[in-house]
This record gives structure tokens, sequence and C-alpha cells, in this order.
């Protein structure tokens, strides 16, 4: 597991937190033109921040940004439907891919596939959860089938991987600055111990 210092899990926890709001709600994340960052900010959670109340905080967070989207903002809400609830496995899926992926993490080009594989099983496991539920169990379609679900699919899955491709690219770069920085930290002490 990626060992993080309580100052820094505290950083970090509340960055993921202000990105999800800024970028969930729509009301930033469209004047800016940023992706949803939700998706990304679930695997980061749980990558870095080991407290397990983290995860519903997280979810707690990213149900109060669509309702202030709905209520304040205008935002459709379309998609809150029965199937909302669907979002809570989900997450979870993406939260427990970041967790799976902790554990095999070294700060070595090698570590890249399990990372991709992570990131790329969790995603899908989100999508076939959050949209499944969707299609299926919200109301919102007179008729359903597998194969109109699947071109649903086709769709709508490539662009909430292109959303989470920027963040995580985003991600790999910050980490790989900070684990520089910090390691030159700590060789600069030890040379002046030394």
């Amino acid at each position: 597991m990626i060992p993080v210092r309580p100052r820094s899990a505290l950083a970090i926890g509340l960055t993921l937190a202000l990105l999800m709001a800024a970028t969930r709600s729509h009301h930033f994340a469209a004047t800016l033109h940023l992706p949803d960052a939700s998706w990304a900010v679930f695997f980061l959670a749980g990558f870095y921040l080991r407290p397990l109340w983290m995860f519903p905080a997280l979810i707690a967070l990213a149900g109060v940004s669509d309702y202030v989207a709905i209520a304040g903002f205008g935002v459709s809400d379309f998609c809150v439907s029965p199937a909302y609830g669907f979002l809570l496995p989900a997450y979870g899926a993406l939260w427990l891919a970041g967790r799976w992926y902790a554990g095999r993490h070294r700060f070595a080009l090698s570590t890249l596939i399990p990372l991709a594989g992570s990131v790329v099983i969790g995603a899908a496991v989100c999508e076939l959860i959050s949209s499944g539920g969707f299609y299926f169990f919200s109301g919102r379609f007179a008729e359903t089938s597998l194969v109109e679900f699947g071109l649903r699919l086709a769709k709508y899955f490539p662009l909430s991987l292109e959303s989470l491709a920027f963040w995580m690219g985003i991600a790999i770069v910050v980490h790989i600055v900070f684990t520089l920085a910090d390691s030159n930290f700590i060789r600069t002490r030890r040379q002046r111990a030394g």
C-alpha cells in the first residue's frame, strides 16, 4: 500500500473533494469546459486514502453536488431516478480498483500496466452498473433490450473513459512531481545529516 502521511492525506482528500464538487455540479465545469472528475476522484481516493469513511463522505458529496446543481443552477434532473442508488456500487468499483492498485504500486514504469488495467476494469464495472441501472431501472425508457443497452454503452462509455483519462493523466503527473520532490528532499536531508 502506498504510504501517505496524515497531513498529505488531508490535503489529498480536500483536493479530491473540491475537484469533484467543482466539476460534478456543472456550474464551474461548464464555464471552464472541464470534464466531470467523479470517476477519477473515486479511483484516486481508493488509491491514496486509507480511512473507509472517505467513501461514504465522497458519495454524500456527490449527492449534495447533484442536488445543488439541480436546485440552484437549473441542471436537468433527468438522471435522478429510482436508479440513482446504483451509483453507490458503481463508484465502489472505482474505489476498490484504486485500493487494489495501491497494493501493487511501486514508483516504476512496470506498474503502469496494473494501473491501466485497474483503471479500465474499474471504469468498465462502474459503467455497467451505473448505465445498466439507469437504463433498466430508472423508468425513463418504455422498452429496454440488451441490444439497445449495448448501443448506448458503445456511445457513452468512450466519453466517460475520455474524462477519466484526462484526470488520471493529470494525477499521474502530479504524483510523479511530488514523489520526485519528496525523494530529493529526503536525499538532501540525509546528505546534510551524514
